[in-house]
Parts: C-alpha cells; sequence; structure tokens
C-alpha cells in the first residue's frame, strides 16, 4: 500500500483512504493536485496486479474506460483518466459525497421506514434518464454504440447528498466494438436483477436494462426485491416465472398509473415492455408533475440528509465499486 500511495503521489494523487475493497481491485478516496494550490476529490479504482496480466480482465477493463469515458451525463458517474503504473491498471472518476441506493434502503429498513412512493418514483425517472442518455449514445461516425448495462441494481446507483441521482460501474456493459462479450454462453449480471432475457442466455438489447430498472422500483417501493432467494438459482428462477403481483395490494399508496408503470416495466415479454428508457421516464414524469408539483433533486437531498444523517457528518459510500 505504501508503494502504492508513494507512485500515485508522483502522479499527483494523495490517496487519503480506502473505499470499498473487492477481489479484484480496491477503490481510493483521493485528492488530486496540480499549479496554483488546485485540488479535487476523485475515486481512483485500482485493479489488482494479478488480474492485471489477464488479458481478457485487461480488455474489458480498458474496454469500460474507453465506453465511459465519453459518457458525460449529470445522472451518470463520469471517468476521467485511465491509466497504469507498475502493471496495474487503474481509473480517475468522479467521486460522489453520498451513499449508494442499496444502502439508502438499507438505512430505511434499519430505522423501520419505507421510502414515500414520489422519491422512489424520482429516484427511478432519474436513473432512466441516464439510461436514455447511455441508450442512445453515438460514436464519432454517428453509428449508435448500442450501448447495454446489463447490471442495473442499487449498488450501482449513486444519490449525492444534493439529490443528483448517477448510474455507475460500466464493467460489464456491452457495446459495439468496445466490450469483450460473450452473450449465449456466460450470465452478465446478479441473479436477481436479471431481465429474462438474461436470464435465459439470449443476446440482449437495450430493453433488458428496463425489466431490472422495475425490479428497482418495486424494492424501493415494498422495500424488498420479490424475486430475491437465497439461492441465485432461484433468483433465476424467479425471473422468469413467479407470478407477477398487483402492486396496489401489497402498498396501497400505489396508483394505477403507477402500477401501470411497473406492470409494462416488468413484462416478461421485451415486445411487450417498454421500447426504451426515454418512454418509461417519460411515463415517470408524467405521473410525477401532470398534477402540478412533484420532486426535485433538492427534495431528494433533503430527505436523504434526514434518513442518513447529515451529509457533512455521515460516512461517504462507495463510488464506482471494486471489481469482485
Amino acid at each position: 500500500m505504501a508503494a502504492i500511495k508513494h507512485i500515485f503521489n508522483e502522479l499527483h494523487y494523495e490517496m487519503t483512504r480506502t473505499i470499498a475493497e473487492g477481489g479484484m481491485g480496491v477503490v481510493y478516496e483521493a485528492v488530486q493536485r496540480g499549479a496554483g494550490g488546485f485540488t479535487k476529490t476523485v475515486a481512483v479504482k485500482l485493479i489488482r496486479e494479478e488480474y492485471s496480466t489477464i488479458p481478457e480482465f485487461q480488455k474489458n477493463f480498458i474496454g469500460e474506460a474507453r465506453l465511459v469515458a465519453n459518457l458525460i451525463h449529470t445522472n451518470i458517474v463520469q471517468t476521467y483518466h485511465l491509466g497504469q503504473i507498475g502493471g496495474q491498471y487503474f481509473m480517475v472518476m468522479e467521486y460522489v459525497q453520498g451513499v449508494n441506493l442499496e444502502q439508502f434502503l438499507e438505512r430505511h429498513a434499519a430505522i423501520g421506514r419505507i421510502m414515500p412512493v414520489d422519491i422512489a418514483a424520482f429516484i427511478v425517472s432519474r436513473i432512466a434518464r441516464g439510461l436514455t442518455y447511455a441508450h442512445q449514445k453515438r460514436d464519432p461516425e454517428g453509428r449508435l454504440l448500442g450501448i447495454v448495462h446489463r447490471d442495473i441494481g442499487p449498488k450501482n446507483v449513486m444519490i449525492a447528498y444534493e439529490g443528483d441521482v448517477k448510474l455507475t460501474d460500466f464493467g460489464i456493459a456491452k457495446a459495439l466494438n468496445l466490450m469483450y462479450n460473450e452473450e449465449g454462453q456466460v450470465i452478465a449480471g446478479k441473479d436477481e436483477y436479471l431481465s429474462p432475457e438474461q436470464a435465459n442466455y439470449e443476446v440482449t438489447d437495450a430493453r433488458a436494462d428496463l425489466f431490472p430498472l422495475g425490479i428497482v422500483l418495486v424494492e424501493l417501493l415494498l422495500g424488498r426485491n420479490i424475486f430475491r432467494n437465497t439461492d441465485r438459482l432461484v433468483s433465476r428462477q424467479n425471473i422468469l416465472s413467479l407470478p407477477i403481483p398487483e402492486f396496489s395490494s401489497l402498498r396501497p399508496e400505489i396508483c394505477p398509473r403507477l402500477e401501470a408503470i411497473i406492470q409494462k416495466a416488468l413484462q416478461r415479454d421485451r415486445e411487450k415492455r417498454y421500447t426504451c428508457a426515454y418512454d418509461i421516464m417519460n411515463e415517470l414524469e408524467l405521473y410525477l408533475y401532470s398534477d402540478g408539483y412533484g420532486p426535485t433533486n433538492e427534495k431528494l437531498g433533503v430527505y436523504l440528509k434526514e434518513i442518513m444523517g447529515n451529509g457533512d457528518n455521515a460516512s461517504p459510500a462507495i463510488p464506482p465499486r471494486a471489481t469482485s
């Protein structure tokens, strides 16, 4: 660790603490220093040396960096730099002072509260906004990149204390000519947040991100993932065959308009699902704002601090997580 800190100091990054540590990498909070007293807090994602030497893993990590480098959007965590030191690859990324959505859910459970319906719908509408941008992204020649995140879930959504919602970790995303991909042979993603086509080893398109978006919305509204089981295979089978309930019977505040949005997002037949992230974002915004004032980033920020504690004193959450 001391050697790593020394090398990064020479690159003008001062490692201040370890944020997350996984089997394949570590994420640090760091201070970037420049001329004239310039400083900027960033997150540094460092891949362990033994994985940096594996060509397939190396290709994926470089591909992720290349993919997200030009994804510049308020609802996506930005990547600033890809580098290599001592045979290890690292990414310098936007540091988000806040919590990830999983921590937010866990805090609600710990204090015995359930998330307000409008806050839940607003968070998911902002994730959909980030997905809309990513799904529509084109290369310099105008070709649609065909980005599919494939790992939508609470761990990969950050909420800043100011109320900004940011999608992160495109580590297993697929895109035109950028990422190593073997759909049909392996399953990318977490078993309880898969789309049915992922669970069936099928080739995905952008609609594969919308089913797990529906799962996240339901989890925020109910405080639980209805597909999750301690057995990963059962979770995957639940994605494919568990009867989809009427959610208003589980939480009466879910009105018919919101119920319809959830049911459409959770259509197992992707031809019956939303065709794009923009459509679900649009319907959620109509639900939230058509009758007057609805939630804003500022309202979410106030609620986040109420649940988690003062943002100045609360422990910051994991920015882009360590690869595990």
